[in-house]
């Protein structure tokens, strides 16, 4: 039996295959707000400077390494559904996991979801529009259910009985992720339900129905029965509804409870397959028969509901902004570490005009929402509210269209 040791040889078939070397490390714990030069002279510029400290220690905290790791557990632990509890009553019940829950609760805290309408003044959206933007930085699927329920405020106020009843749960700042009637919530959320099959954005061509459950009219009740081929965050309170009425396409408030405690029968069929925004339960859905009341004129449902259009697409540019510069912020992290051919690469030339075209992009898109921030501050002045009348769609498109070609 040969027992001769050989401590050489084993300890080199032990040993480490290499180190790790010149390569990048996480970007985290660090001041999103204090380290973005092009956010912080926008908010300057455009009316918001008395926000500057809290904006500070809000970048403090989405800066920093656990609070990112919100955002990556909310998309790699995506929301799952059931029709059914174990019983078999119908619930139509998305789960998600904590970290979005947190993020959502962090949102509205902030007061993301409605703090130019509860705080009205100079700047208010602007700081609104900066810290939705560090925000989003962290994570973006849960902004669609924050952005919607901000969006819902001017279009309830176009019916002052609901909105006396609605709105000071929508503008709370309380989150409650419970599944119950609105009336044992302090604070609610709202989402939007237009898009059919047959016409997409072209909502005149809406099949679905609504029928009077008495005179009809402004604030009356309805019932709505048709599909709504996608409907975000369908785990929100209520949700503003296009439909036909006798009278022409209308706007509706449609609750996920009726006020006798019963389950309204907007059924989740299923939650879409996408390609990004994962942590977002974006769904399908059929209305059987769905208690609403109307919101608005009769006949006038997408003058209404338009505002609230123009709201999401201004929350469209700072999401889509803040994406960019997320992207930019990664890419110059990475550069300013890798060296390649005897240099760092943020100090060779051909990948310094890469690294500036990606910081001029994302600055650009940051300036322009920011802009438009301060419009939505000065509406009161015709020339700021055709602006943003006309901006906010140009904006979302053209920020939209090139993040992803930036990324």
């Amino acid at each position: 039996m040969n027992t001769r040791t050989e401590p050489a040889a084993t300890a080199l078939y032990l040993a480490d295959t290499h180190e790790v070397s010149n390569l990048s490390t996480e970007l985290c714990d660090y001041n999103m707000y204090t380290q973005d030069a092009a956010l912080r002279e926008a908010v300057q510029r455009e009316g918001g400077q008395w926000a500057d400290g809290e904006l500070s220690a809000f970048g403090q905290m989405t800066g920093s390494a656990d609070y990112l790791e919100l955002g990556n557990l909310a998309n790699k632990f995506q929301p799952e559904f059931d029709t059914h509890d174990r019983f078999g009553n119908r619930i139509d019940l998305v789960k998600f996991h904590p970290s979005y829950h947190q993020l959502m609760k962090t949102s509205i805290e902030h007061g993301l979801h409605a703090s130019p309408w509860t705080s009205p003044g100079p700047g208010a959206h602007v700081a609104r529009a900066a810290k939705s933007f560090l925000h989003g930085q962290v994570e973006a699927g849960h902004g669609c259910p924050i952005t919607m329920t901000f969006a819902a405020v001017p279009a309830l106020r176009l019916q002052p009985d609901l909105a006396s009843v609605w709105e000071p749960k929508v503008t709370a700042r309380v989150y409650d992720p419970r599944n119950v009637p609105v009336e044992q919530k302090q604070g609610v959320t709202i989402g939007m339900a237009m898009t059919e099959k047959q016409g997409g954005s072209d909502v005149r061509t809406n099949s679905t129905r609504a029928y009077p459950l008495g005179t009809g009219g402004p604030g009356q009740a309805y019932e709505l029965v048709g599909h709504k081929y996608f409907v975000s965050a369908p785990m929100c309170d209520a949700f503003l509804v296009l439909a036909q009425a006798p009278g022409g396409l209308s706007c509706f408030l449609l609750p996920r409870w009726r006020p006798d405690g019963s389950k309204n029968p907007m059924q989740v069929l299923r939650l879409k397959k996408k390609m990004g925004n994962a942590s977002n339960a974006s769904s399908e859905t059929e209305l059987r028969g769905a208690l609403a009341w109307m919101v608005g004129e009769e006949g006038r449902g997408v003058r209404n509901i338009i505002e609230m259009v123009s709201m999401t697409r201004f929350d469209c540019m700072i999401g889509s902004s803040a994406g960019m510069r997320m992207a930019a912020s990664q890419a110059l992290h990475h550069c300013s570490m890798r060296s390649a051919f005897g240099q760092v690469l943020n100090e060779q030339p051909l990948m310094q005009n890469v690294l500036a075209d990606l910081a001029l992009e994302s600055e650009a898109a940051t300036t322009l929402t920011m802009r438009m921030a301060r419009a939505m501050d000065n509406r009161a002045n015709e020339q700021e509210d055709l602006l943003v009348r006309l901006v906010t769609a140009v904006g979302k498109y053209w920020i939209c269209k090139r993040t992803p070609n930036h990324a």
